[in-house]
């Protein structure tokens, strides 16, 4: 019962967040307006993703003051959540280099990673594996890349949002399945609150957008997911890549993307509309489609293997490749990293 009672609670708070963030944006003119990079063609108010911040960081001190939370667990996802989100804020409503972006970036992920203690073993081929010192120094590497992944990926009405619930619902089954739900001491009852909280927001942003949810909410989203994932491994050796798993058409859509535009020449940090789903969207004139697919991918092809890896039936590295070649194909077939809206218009 304490279960539902806190994805409603989640729910529900995140939702009256995002209609006062939309009346505040609206007020102030935090105005996300088309440009030839932009997926959507309407100007809409931005920020929305603050809801979801401030529903999980007041669902972490609920569960730090009431025993669910070791300290540690505590500021190792609050501190690292809080920072990123201000440096997201500050950027929403005025420019910042992006040399600080990624300064600050790298310091939420060496905290996040110190009240880690270590980085988790994993199961690779096989064989359980302790990364010590190196661990950690990929550990930052890993979690400057999710944080921004997730900002890349926050182009089109509903994708990110629904990304972010069926991640959190997807590890809460993960390890429901295989009876880590102990609410003391676990991050169980944090996947719960992140699936209501990003559910109350995506009532506002799905399938029309009447707020986007900006570089607070999306970096936000992505390095907390980022640490709870590491969290979650620690539990299992077999979980850091059955979450990897659950993950997969963020990270092969964006890393594919980057790594072509690399190989191209061209800037990383330059605005683009070159991912797969940016593609996709415009070629099925909608966003609608497109987020609506990615969730039956993530439900009906990249579930079920990542419990086969989490219950060791299929090797970790095996049950990735076979999860993410499909993705793969698809993101080369799209032209990810290279068919750009300037592209198809001189094409």
């Amino acid at each position: 019962m304490l279960d539902l009672g806190i994805v409603i609670l989640a729910f529900l708070t995140a939702c009256a967040l995002t209609w006062g963030l939309r009346v505040y944006a609206i007020k102030h003119n935090v105005i996300d307006r088309p440009n030839q990079r932009s997926s959507h063609s309407v100007p809409t108010p931005r920020g929305g993703g603050v809801a979801i911040v401030l529903t999980l960081l007041v669902a972490l001190a609920w569960l730090y003051l009431s025993g669910y939370l070791t300290a540690d667990s505590f500021f190792g996802l609050f501190v690292p959540g809080v920072i990123v989100a201000v440096i997201g804020f500050l950027d929403d409503h005025g420019h910042l280099a992006a040399r600080w972006r990624l300064l600050m970036h790298f310091l939420a992920a060496a905290i996040g990673l110190y009240f880690l203690g270590s980085f988790p073993v994993i199961n690779f081929a096989g064989f359980d594996i302790s990364l010590g010192w190196f661990g950690m120094i990929l550990g930052s590497i890993y979690l400057v890349w999710m944080l921004n992944l997730y900002n890349f990926m926050d182009g089109i009405n509903g994708l990110a949002s629904a990304q972010a619930i069926l991640f959190a619902l997807g590890s809460a089954a993960l390890m429901a399945l295989h009876q880590h739900t102990d609410l003391s001491g676990s991050i169980y009852p944090l996947t719960l609150a992140l699936a209501g909280a990003a559910a109350g927001f995506i009532v506002w942003n799905f399938p029309v957008a009447k707020i986007f949810m900006g570089d607070a909410g999306s970096g936000f989203l992505g390095i907390i997911i980022g640490l709870m994932i590491l969290h979650i491994a620690k539990l299992d050796t077999h979980f850091f890549m059955a979450e990897l798993c659950l993950l997969g058409v963020f990270i092969v859509d964006s890393t594919i993307t980057l790594l072509r535009r690399l190989v191209a020449g061209k800037k990383v940090y330059e605005a683009h509309a070159s991912h797969t789903y940016q593609i996709l969207a415009r070629k099925y004139g909608s966003h609608v489609p497109v987020t609506l697919v990615s969730v039956a991918v993530n439900i009906v092809w990249l579930f079920p293997i990542a419990y086969l890896i989490a219950s060791a039936k299929v090797d970790g590295l095996v049950g990735l490749v076979i999860a993410w070649c499909p993705l793969i194909v698809i993101a080369f077939r799209c032209g990810a990293g290279v068919r750009d809206k300037e592209s198809n218009a001189n094409a």
